[in-house]
């Protein structure tokens, strides 16, 4: 059973989350019909500060959940899987809430099929899409042996066996394939912001990040500190997706996850 403590801390960090503005003993009273008295709650908004939950800037003002407080709460409401996810209501409710998301499609084509164009280049065929490479009789032959397997092995294999231009044309073209993005311009005002360089920007808008990330939450390992992102595995317009969520932790992923949800 939860106690006094913890429930007024997430009673304060859910009131933050509403209004992003510093909360008071009895402002949170009144806002949740809370029975304990305003002196009590700012005793224990006094614990909860000095075990480091809580920041207030003057003695007068209300509180704040610092970023520890955040992140552990959303440790313990976003430990969900998703299934079916509406992708109208992502795109609405990205830039309502102010986060970023990144959707990429799960997909793992087989080459089919190899057009040779008069011995100067090639259109592998896949499941889905076709990828045009110059041609060699090498590369041709080794190809020829690849018809069937999947994209993401052929990748492996030809890093493996050293055809490396192979291995850079198709690992590019996956990580920028079926790649889509929401609010971009709420990322690119975090990148500013914290003045990435070139190259972390980019490994945002290939898709390369999405890639490494697994369903989970991430923090300063992978954003400023004060953001997360959330990353889960789910269906979006029929196909398997992976969908990572950035954004500050203050924003409400509670109302965010609810309302996308189709399951």
């Amino acid at each position: 059973m939860i106690d006094k403590k913890e429930f007024l801390l997430q009673s304060i960090i859910k009131a933050y989350i509403e209004h992003c503005e510093p909360i008071g003993s009895s402002q949170l009273k009144t806002m949740y019909d809370i029975a304990y008295s305003p002196a009590t709650i700012r005793g224990y908004f006094k614990k909860l500060g000095d075990e480091g939950f809580l920041a207030q800037e003057h003695a007068s003002s209300g509180r704040t959940p610092t970023t520890e407080a955040l992140k552990q709460y959303w440790d313990n409401k976003l430990n969900f899987k998703l299934s079916f996810v509406d992708l109208k209501t992502i795109e609405y409710l990205a830039q309502r809430i102010g986060v970023t998301v990144f959707i990429k499609e799960l997909k793992n084509d087989k080459l089919v099929n190899i057009l040779n164009i008069q011995d100067k280049y090639m259109i592998l065929e896949f499941d889905n899409f076709p990828i045009t490479i110059k041609y060699s009789s090498a590369l041709y032959r080794f190809l020829m042996d690849m018809i069937g397997l999947e994209i993401n092995h052929i990748i492996r294999i030809s890093k493996d066996v050293g055809a490396y231009e192979l291995y850079e044309q198709l690992s590019q073209f996956v990580k920028e394939r079926d790649l889509s993005i929401y609010n971009t311009k709420e990322f690119l005002r975090l990148a500013l912001t914290y003045d990435f360089d070139e190259s972390f920007i980019n490994s945002f808008l290939n898709g390369e990040v999405v890639d490494k990330c697994e369903e989970g939450l991430y923090y300063e390992e992978l954003l400023p500190t004060g953001y997360v992102g959330s990353c889960n595995i789910c269906n979006i317009n029929g196909y398997n997706s992976k969908m990572l969520v950035v954004g500050e932790l203050s924003k409400d992923y509670e109302y965010f996850y609810n309302q996308i949800s189709m399951s």
